[in-house]
């Protein structure tokens, strides 16, 4: 017996067998035995001789009066064996579209349900080579017509959720499209358990949208795609379908240069990955990782519970030491670690794209450490010390200037940087103090005066404010 036919048995488990056997029934069972063993004959010969075994599925079918057990499951070993051996999809879908007649009284609602996820499956996996679009759609559209007739909404709508994710994985975004709006449509409407199963598969519709959303780069529909997702109530998602969204979102964020919002969905989507045994948390980590560095925080991301265990991962090795050096601000390093480690980093297109931005942050860390001790340097020196070009030093030199991080100029003529050192700091504190001093001391003559001139005898009352106008001018000339 092969995992099809134990599925069989276990979907049989609620028949009643407490039955008196009569003649007729005698003569029932003994035509049965004959089935069954025309059946498992026929299954023998699968390997060796795949179109004597489809002849012979195809006998227990025709002899069959009424639709039953055994001519289910010789049309589903015939749609295996035409679709995965003998690569015929056209022929294993016209077996495969007699099949689903069976399911409405002939098997049990379970057992219908398993055969026919089981055959989408290997339909969409590309078990039986590569199969055309149209040939898929036409296998989807025979399951969602006889769903429909059965009445089945919840097995539609698995069933529509697996074909998007298949036109997802095909980049076919148009069609995807289209089984999303239909999704939409069928999703319930209703309170208590109704209302859980409607959030539940809004947010495995969302899911597929943002993906599509993100791999399409329509940042606009993906945020607000995200947004709608953020104010689902009362699911229960699959931990996975809420790692894909967090994950989209922190790729969403990282886009805005948003790195704290992005590294807190990172971090989100990784624990749900792991939760669900899913292999993307290693890739998420690896975002989780970036993105703190992007922040310039200090915190180890592999500190916390969660991370500890990966820390050491052969995948995620890389990364960590590429953290140290990031702490430690040794540039040379990052950059040597990003070369040795070129598949494992920059194989992902994603991680990639922010590498010359850490890299930036990194060598303007390592630029405001290099140069305290001096008030000149060539920047042909400077971009030596960075192993980079002058164009550049000069342009992160600028930055640092117009931010306030470095006090000094750029000599553009002689090419070199020009620093204030302390003495000629002090030099500026002393010249504002004096100024500051001669100020002062001209509103107090300018008081003298008034008083001497225009006040004398003068009781000031309350009120009075003689030095309002002298403290204003101070402010002013301040």
């Amino acid at each position: 017996m092969d995992d099809d036919d134990a599925e069989y048995m276990q979907g049989s488990d609620d028949e009643d067998y407490g039955f008196d056997y009569s003649d007729d029934d005698a003569g029932d069972e003994a035509g049965s035995a004959d089935v069954e063993n025309m059946y498992y004959t026929a299954k023998s010969k699968k390997d060796d001789n795949p179109e004597q075994a489809l002849k012979e599925f195809r006998a227990i079918v025709d002899q069959e009066e009424e639709k039953g057990d055994w001519g289910f499951k010789a049309l589903k070993q015939s749609t295996k064996l035409l679709f995965l051996t003998l690569h015929r999809p056209n022929d294993a879908l016209n077996t495969y579209r007699q099949l689903l007649t069976y399911t409405k009284s002939a098997v049990t609602r379970n057992y219908a349900e398993k055969t026919i996820n089981g055959i989408l499956d290997y339909v969409g996996g590309g078990k039986g080579g590569p199969v055309g679009d149209e040939v898929l759609e036409k296998f989807y559209q025979a399951t969602k017509t006889a769903l429909l007739e059965a009445r089945n909404e919840r097995l539609n709508a698995k069933t529509n959720l697996k074909l998007a994710k298949l036109w997802l994985d095909r980049k076919q975004y148009g069609r995807l499209a289209q089984v999303l709006k239909e999704l939409h449509k069928t999703t319930p409407n209703g309170d208590g358990e109704d209302m859980a199963q409607k959030g539940t598969q809004l947010l495995e519709i969302y899911a597929l949208e943002i993906q599509m959303h993100n791999e399409t780069k329509n940042f606009k529909k993906l945020k607000e795609i995200y947004n709608a997702s953020n104010s689902v109530r009362s699911a229960i998602p699959h931990p996975r379908i809420m790692g894909v969204i967090k994950e989209c979102g922190g790729k969403m964020w990282m886009g805005e240069r948003q790195w704290n919002r992005a590294s807190e969905d990172f971090f989100e989507s990784f624990k749900n990955y792991d939760e669900a045994g899913s292999p993307q948390r290693i890739q998420v980590l690896k975002y989780l990782v970036l993105a703190n560095m992007l922040t310039g925080s200090e915190v180890n991301p592999f500190d916390s519970q969660e991370t500890k265990p990966y820390k050491n991962d052969p995948q995620i090795k890389a990364m960590t030491d590429l953290v140290d050096a990031y702490q430690r601000r040794e540039v040379h390093a990052a950059e040597k670690i990003l070369h040795d480690n070129e598949s494992t980093i920059m194989g992902d297109p994603f991680i990639k794209a922010y590498i010359g931005e850490l890299l930036r942050s990194l060598r303007t860390q390592y630029l405001i450490d290099l140069i305290k001790p001096y008030t000149r340097l060539e920047l042909s020196f400077l971009a030596k010390q960075l192993n980079v070009d002058k164009d550049e030093v000069e342009d992160l030199l600028i930055g640092l200037i117009l931010e306030g991080k470095v006090e000094g100029k750029i000599d553009q003529v002689a090419m070199r940087l020009e620093l204030e050192n302390k003495q000629s700091l002090e030099k500026k504190r002393y010249a504002a103090l004096d100024k500051w001093t001669t100020a002062l001391e001209s509103v107090h003559t300018s008081v003298v005066a008034k008083n001497q001139s225009g006040n004398k005898g003068t009781d000031f009352g309350m009120g009075a404010d003689p030095f309002g106008s002298s403290i204003r001018e101070l402010e002013g000339r301040w």
